[in-house]
């Protein structure tokens, strides 16, 4: 006979008992993560492993019920809602990492989008995902940034990079057959990468603005900060901290509402976009339009572009998507708006600010006042048709619409030192007024003393001193002197 004595028989009670204390755990669970709790601070505060928290949790988002519901619900209701809850595996969360990494890097591109943002959007949508680590982990490796050196992100719409091409190509004239080597400008937008390539005759300032506006326009918009290499027409005196810009590439810069950062010295980091760029100009563009002949600038930028839409639009490597459709996508609204007009390349002119306190634009014969400070200074004039710019040591110190009378002064009088004051009422204007209320003769005849003077200012005491004889001999003397005069 079969003893039955210490045989163990299941117990109802004790199975409801066990039963009772899972789903109470169930609800524990919840409700911290109701309440705001990590998975990990969940799962130190109920015993329960971290998958199998991220299990319900997964399933009570899906479900889309409140708390309050599950705590309203029996021991068997909530047994057949989470009962058949399975973890995901490893596999399948890989996946499906895996199939979101494409726009995730174009999230992050996106000014103000840090990988731990585009994490918790993430797990918010997929609670049995990767912890912030295993993502950091995964996301680095697709973008390539997991790398031993510094990396610079590039956000949409932040900088635009622009160089020279070390190689030239050439031209040739129809007539002589004389061949010409011209430059190669090249811009790039760093985040969608979208490129520009223009053929330019020199590397001068005025080709060179002329290229980096033609950038501009070629994008559709401006980025907060323009990045050229320490190139001659950009940097005045190249420094580790504080470079010198050009003030015509500053003042380009100012039209369009954008920043200057040139690339700091020996740091090749932050150049290595555009310099990665012309080595593929080198082969996607140049490797093209080298084996034709070209008479004109307009024929060659005209090849150079048909090759630059073929290397815009092409897929990149490992990319279901073009330079083209990032930039369309990800970068083209973040840029600022072109403004209406067009830059007016300016003019230059050196010279020394006169005693009081004014410079003379020698194109107009113009005179323009300055801070009486700078009184002795060489400054360098800026202008345009519409307007001068006065710069002294790369510091802008006067600025005037343009004037197109000779021999008249435009003056703000703050300029001026008190004691310099009365000069402004000495003009050439006031001059010949006077001697027109004379006649009309000795009129003339000032004008002329005038003209023959390098500067005004070096006929005034002669003009004051003719003036006055007409009250020592009277106007009829002196009329039949100016007229002998001439």
């Amino acid at each position: 006979m079969v003893s039955n004595v210490g045989a163990w028989v299941p117990n109802p009670h004790q199975q409801m008992a066990n039963k009772t204390i899972v789903m109470t755990k169930i609800r524990q669970i919840l409700r911290l993560f109701t309440q705001g709790k990590s998975k990990v601070q969940i799962s130190e505060q109920t015993g329960a492993s971290r998958n199998t928290v991220k299990k319900y949790i997964r399933r009570f988002i899906s479900e889309k019920i409140t708390y309050d519901l599950v705590s309203g619900m029996s021991d068997t209701e909530l047994e057949v809602l989470f009962g058949s809850v399975e973890p995901v595996s490893k596999d399948e969360r890989h996946e499906l990492l895996q199939q979101m990494l494409p726009d995730l890097e174009k999230r992050f591109k996106k000014r103000g989008v840090t990988i731990r943002m585009l994490w918790r959007q993430y797990i918010e949508s997929h609670p049995g995902g990767y912890q912030h680590t295993s993502f950091h982990k995964y996301f680095t490796e697709y973008t390539g940034r997991a790398k031993p050196v510094m990396h610079i992100e590039h956000k949409a719409g932040d900088k635009m990079y622009i160089d020279f091409a070390g190689e030239r190509l050439s031209i040739t004239d129809q007539d002589t057959g004389e061949v010409q080597d011209v430059e190669v400008f090249v811009a790039i937008l760093g985040c969608s990468q979208l490129t520009y390539v223009e053929a330019v005759a020199t590397q001068r300032r005025q080709d060179f603005i002329g290229a980096c506006e033609n950038a501009l326009r070629y994008f559709g918009g401006v980025p907060a900060a323009i990045v050229p290499d320490n190139l001659k027409s950009a940097v005045t005196k190249s420094s580790k901290y504080e470079p010198t810009i050009n003030e015509l590439f500053a003042d380009f810069a100012e039209h369009y509402g954008t920043s200057i950062l040139p690339a700091r010295v020996y740091r090749p980091k932050d150049k290595s976009l555009v310099e990665g760029m012309v080595k593929i100009v080198y082969s996607r563009i140049y490797a093209l339009i080298s084996t034709h002949t070209y008479f004109t600038l307009e024929s060659i930028n005209h090849a150079i572009g048909e090759a630059l839409e073929l290397l815009n639009n092409a897929l990149l490597q490992g990319r279901d998507y073009s330079r083209r459709m990032h930039f369309e996508e990800v970068e083209k609204e973040t840029l600022q708006p072109l403004p209406v007009f067009r830059y007016q390349f300016k003019q230059q002119h050196i010279v020394t600010v006169m005693k009081n306190g004014h410079v003379c634009l020698a194109a107009d014969k113009h005179y323009y006042s300055v801070p009486y400070r700078f009184i002795g200074k060489k400054v360098k004039i800026l202008f345009t048709p519409e307007r001068i710019d006065i710069y002294y040591k790369y510091e802008q110190i006067a600025t005037h619409l343009r004037q197109g009378r000779k021999y008249q002064y435009t003056t703000i009088t703050e300029h001026l030192a008190s004691a310099h004051r009365f000069l402004s009422e000495w003009t050439p204007e006031k001059f010949v007024e006077q001697a027109k209320a004379i006649d009309e003769e000795v009129a003339r005849y000032i004008l002329l003393v005038i003209e023959n003077k390098q500067h005004p200012e070096q006929a005034y005491r002669s003009c004051s001193g003719i003036l006055s004889l007409a009250r020592k001999v009277g106007n009829e003397r002196l009329t039949r002197a100016c007229r002998r005069a001439k």
